[in-house]
């Protein structure tokens, strides 16, 4: 009889890397994947708290499952990363006893005991978590097979390879920290075995992970770094594309540049967030850099590598945050004119240093007008930008299809639709640009580059 599993995933890149090894495991216990939790025998919940409206969803969801549950006590319901967090929690368990297993982020291990009968969750001994948790980080041969990275049958283009685990930083406002534990890097061999794995199954770019990703091997002394990563990835055959987030101002050093500038695999994309245009935030949050220090990074950035899009992350609604203060962060990316922006609303989450000794005071209203006032400057930013490279030749990797059109993205990143009546899935073209909006461009096929 055919067993089947459903993920649900929610959050950042990490979660649904996590998602993927995850579901690598049950298709090697026999499961097969299907589109529904009603129609599952295993459903997963692979969670995100890094802001409220995301747990509210998590919420929801659970609550979803329980009738489905007390309709069916066979199904097996599994609750995984950063809503369970890295410690046991007596209370969730309480509050959801629909669930039959938790999962730490990054950690398949405690379902597989369950499904294959090893023990619970709740059962496991904290020594052997700490066992199953390494096993886990360091990546072991087990976590090798990629093949249900699609999770509808073919192989994707694109995939994302976790090369850091977890944060030791402890920016005042970030909980994940506490909820995905201290700064861990993966050996360099365990990293490339899994991209030449990817590779074989007909992979063409990856996207390397971390929290601070640019931090990769400071927790064993700093060599090898990304640096080294990157030059190792770039001997790949067959790989056609690396890129790597998120970076943080304070490590993205010249060796990295350098690697991004010299080597034609390494996309010129890079993510670099400033979260606020204020030197007195910026230190509330404990960022660690000032609103100068992070001008200097983007005008050197441009000088190292003239054709990278940079991306950043912004917060508005900080706790304190004056209108000057908040004029500041406009200012910055006014000057900047950034290639793309990731605006987000603060949400205090618990146990933080800034919900635990700042407080939350500024309105949601005012949030909502300093966030809308940014994402109109950005759209208006990007769309001048983006209206720039009309009638200008760019190399597409196909991706797939959506609404009838081949999509895919430039080296910097930015979306592109095509029409063309071959199988374009997973071949390099040239495209030239005739339309371009705020957040895609369109164009027509030139030719093929890499089939």
């Amino acid at each position: 009889m055919k067993k089947t599993y459903h993920i649900w995933t929610i959050g950042c890149q990490m979660n649904v890397a996590d998602s993927n090894h995850v579901a690598s495991q049950l298709d090697a216990l026999g499961y097969e994947p299907v589109s529904t939790p009603e129609e599952a025998d295993v459903i997963v919940l692979n969670t995100c708290v890094v802001r409220q409206s995301a747990e509210n969803k998590v919420i929801g969801k659970l609550g979803a499952l329980k009738p489905l549950k007390q309709r069916d006590p066979n199904k097996t319901i599994a609750l995984m990363g950063c809503f369970v967090g890295i410690r046991p929690n007596p209370k969730l368990q309480e509050r959801y006893p629909w669930v039959d297993v938790f999962l730490p982020p990054s950690e398949p291990a405690p379902l597989i005991h369950y499904l294959t009968g090893n023990g619970h969750t709740e059962d496991m001994r904290e020594e052997d978590r700490r066992r199953t948790a390494e096993r886990w980080q360091l990546q072991d041969r087990l976590t090798q097979s990629m093949r249900h990275l699609a999770l509808h049958g073919e192989t994707p283009v694109t995939a994302y390879v976790p090369i850091v685990y977890g944060c030791s930083f402890a920016c005042t406002y970030c909980i994940i920290p506490l909820r995905r534990g201290k700064e861990r890097s993966r050996p360099l061999e365990s990293i490339v075995e899994e991209v030449q794995d990817l590779v074989r199954q007909g992979v063409r770019e990856v996207t390397l992970l971390g929290q601070i990703v640019d931090r990769y091997g400071y927790d064993w002394g700093g060599r090898p770094d990304l640096a080294d990563l990157l030059y190792a990835l770039h001997d790949i055959e067959d790989l056609w594309r690396i890129r790597f987030l998120t970076s943080h101002p304070n490590f993205l050093n010249d060796r990295i540049l350098n690697a991004v500038a010299d080597l034609p695999k390494v996309m010129p994309h890079i993510e670099v967030p400033i979260q606020a245009g204020d030197d007195e935030i910026l230190a509330r949050m404990r960022r660690g850099y000032t609103v100068a220090d992070y001008y200097h990074l983007v005008h050197h950035i441009r000088e190292r590598v003239p054709d990278a899009a940079i991306h950043t992350d912004i917060i508005v609604g900080f706790p304190g945050e004056t209108e000057e203060q908040f004029m500041g962060t406009y200012k910055v990316l006014e000057d900047l004119r950034l290639d793309k922006a990731h605006i987000a609303r603060y949400s205090p989450r618990p146990g933080t240093v800034s919900a635990r000794t700042m407080p939350d005071n500024v309105p949601d209203e005012e949030k909502r007008r300093r966030h809308r006032l940014l994402e109109e400057l950005q759209e208006r930013i990007q769309r001048e930008k983006n209206q720039a490279l009309v009638g200008t030749r760019v190399d597409v990797l196909i991706e797939g299809q959506r609404k009838g059109k081949w999509e895919g993205r430039t080296p910097q990143n930015k979306i592109v639709f095509v029409e063309h009546p071959d199988n374009l899935r997973g071949k390099l073209v040239q495209v030239e640009i005739t339309w371009a909006g705020p957040y895609s461009l369109r164009g027509r096929v030139q030719g093929i580059i890499q089939k």
